[in-house]
């Protein structure tokens, strides 16, 4: 059986799944959670079920669930072929972990749609920007000392697989980029790369004829 993804077309946790399962050359199904529709429908019996967490992504794979982007990653570098994405010297794996963590654990819970929800509508923006400005200036000074082509010299990471969907997020909420030169270079070089097209979130299945781009 192919693995199945739930996914939404615009979660970043997501998206960084999709990334890793094209450069594995994984073939799997998608299925859909919208997390607008209907209150949301992670939060639904029927998901919760799955993921009692109710978020996306959850991977269906080798006859076992698996949640957290972070962890079906790692899951799948070490149970599949194609490029690693985790480096097999300790001290770059170690950095790989470090800025995936700065961006799952730092930035992104601060501004995803559950939280900002509970935030009065005027000063969300601002609190968005705020959080991944804190973010990025920690990434951007750790790729001064480590960023080749990507995060992690030439080699594509799980740290780039994060890095992505998060700087589209900080475009999204109008983050000043212009301090972050490091992170806007190595996301330009990341956007060229196949996988990194097909994962786009504006060229899923679930995403809105309005919004979607060829």
């Amino acid at each position: 059986m192919k693995p199945v993804l739930y996914t939404y077309f615009r979660s970043s946790c997501a998206w960084r799944v999709r990334i890793a399962l094209a450069l594995k050359g994984i073939d799997y199904d998608q299925v859909a959670v919208n997390l607008i529709k209907n209150g949301g429908e992670q939060y639904q019996e029927q998901f919760k079920m799955k993921n009692p967490m109710g978020q996306v992504p959850l991977l269906v794979i080798d006859g076992v669930s698996f949640s957290q982007s972070l962890a079906i990653i790692q899951y799948l570098d070490e149970t599949r072929g194609g490029p690693h994405l985790l480096p097999s010297e300790p001290k770059q794996r170690a950095m790989v972990r470090m800025i995936a963590e700065i961006i799952a654990s730092g930035i992104q819970p601060l501004q995803n749609l559950e939280t900002i929800m509970r935030i009065d509508e005027k000063p969300r923006e601002a609190w968005v920007q705020h959080f991944i400005s804190k973010g990025f200036k920690a990434v951007e000074k750790m790729l001064q000392d480590t960023a080749g082509r990507y995060c992690i010299g030439d080699q594509v990471t799980m740290a780039d697989l994060c890095l992505v969907p998060q700087a589209h997020n900080a475009n999204r909420y109008k983050v000043d980029l212009t301090p972050f030169p490091i992170i806007c270079r190595v996301v330009r070089n990341l956007e060229e790369l196949d996988a990194f097209k097909a994962a786009h979130w504006a060229c899923q299945p679930d995403t809105p004829a309005e919004l979607r781009q060829t």
